[in-house]
């Protein structure tokens, strides 16, 4: 029996009518509270999943423990989907930052409609090989790129997804963004506040220059 689910009228980002068609018919409309895990490194990947409300931060744990976050989704966003290719153990985990509204397809669901529809399996397999390929590059930045590049690059991309240039984040949530310590953010972006590049709160930075932050961003500042 299928449970149609309420998309509020956006089309899914980045993904094809059909898998939007999957999501509205089969998914079960699902919710989490405030840091509520959705799943955790190492679980059974079991479903996918799409943000209808709300954002959901994706991290992995390195092995000495520190958290680094790949990534904040937005409405619109999927996520879960590498896991159900093999229902191996899942890559990361996913946590709701705020309270957060979910479609959520069970992998059998999904792995019945991959059988009726090689267009459908083909379509996950792209939105997989972009998923593996946007965190192959967030790892070489992690890896080649010196931290105020790293910085400037992660703060551009979190205004954009927020749609405002003021972030709610504390230096702390910044450094595991970046995947640094969170004195030595404190200090890129008290420079950069001297420098007239950013304005910063308790909880809050703000893109005074998003310009000249995308200059830093490309390594040319």
């Amino acid at each position: 029996m299928s449970r149609a689910v309420p998309f509020g009228g956006g089309a899914l980002r980045g993904a094809s009518d059909a898998l939007g068609e999957v999501l509205r018919l089969l998914a079960d409309d699902v919710g989490f509270a405030d840091s509520q895990s959705i799943f955790g490194q190492g679980d059974p990947g079991d479903a996918l999943f799409a943000v209808l409300e709300g954002a959901v931060e994706i991290s992995v744990l390195s092995t000495d423990g520190r958290k680094l976050v790949l990534n904040l989704l937005g409405p619109g966003k999927v996520f879960g989907e590498i896991a159900l290719f093999d229902a191996g153990p899942r890559t990361a985990s996913a946590t709701a930052a705020g309270a957060v509204r979910l479609a959520r397809v069970r992998r059998a669901d999904v792995l019945a409609r991959v059988t009726q529809d090689t267009g459908f399996a083909a379509e996950l397999l792209a939105l997989a090989g972009a998923r593996l390929r946007w965190i192959s590059d967030r790892y070489e930045d992690l890896a080649f790129l010196p931290l105020p590049v790293r910085l400037a690059r992660r703060l551009l991309y979190l205004s954009a997804q927020a749609g405002t240039p003021v972030l709610e984040m504390s230096q702390a949530d910044l450094a595991d963004h970046v995947g640094a310590t969170r004195e030595a953010v404190s200090k890129c972006l008290a420079g950069w506040r001297g420098d007239g590049l950013v304005k910063l709160g308790r909880g809050w930075v703000e893109l005074a220059t998003p310009d000249r932050l995308g200059e830093l961003a490309d390594g040319v500042f």
